[in-house]
């Protein structure tokens, strides 16, 4: 994978923001929404614009995990697991259509992927579980506010992205407009 362009450093440093972005994951797992829906993914997001879509899945995958953790993992452990993977995925994608399209299209994949891809994906996953509730009713109630809480966090994360890049906060050449 080839380094992003937007901070440069050695592995060791790319590790420690790394660690910085989901210490920022485990406090946005702290404001949820509703559930388990909160913001967790705005460093995620932010860290795939940063340093790069696996960085920036990695994170996300984490912060996922975070938000499970602290809310007692509610729709039990393996669809947590399965919507962390699905949480790297979209942001990984993410990251990708942003370093090649723009921020534009990145966000507008970002909050498909989060939102009815990933309900529908938790959904289907909850009924083969055999979960006690329904998947379409898990589909139907969840799918509004976590398209709305994925816009949220992808433009919160944009929106930083583009105040750090204004004051010089982050170095060089930068591909993602």
């Amino acid at each position: 994978m080839q380094k992003s362009e937007s901070v440069k450093g050695n592995k060791n440093q790319i590790l420690v923001l790394m660690s910085l972005l989901v210490a920022f994951s485990y406090l946005g797992s702290l404001i949820k929404l509703q559930g388990t829906i909160a913001l967790d993914a705005l460093p995620a997001y932010l860290g795939a614009l940063l340093l790069g879509p696996l960085p920036g899945a990695v994170i996300g995958f984490m912060g996922h995990l975070l938000t499970a953790v602290t809310s007692g993992f509610p729709m039990t452990v393996p669809l947590h697991l399965f919507i962390a993977l699905m949480m790297a995925l979209t942001v990984g994608l993410f990251g990708l259509t942003a370093k090649k399209a723009g921020v534009f299209l990145a966000s507008a994949v970002g909050t498909f992927m989060n939102g009815p891809v990933s309900t529908f994906g938790a959904a289907y996953i909850a009924s083969l579980l055999g979960l006690g509730f329904s998947g379409r009713i898990m589909f139907f109630g969840l799918i509004l506010p976590l398209t709305l809480t994925s816009f949220v966090n992808i433009f919160g994360a944009v929106a930083l992205y583009k105040m750090m890049k204004a004051r010089n906060v982050i170095g060089g050449h930068h591909e993602i407009s």
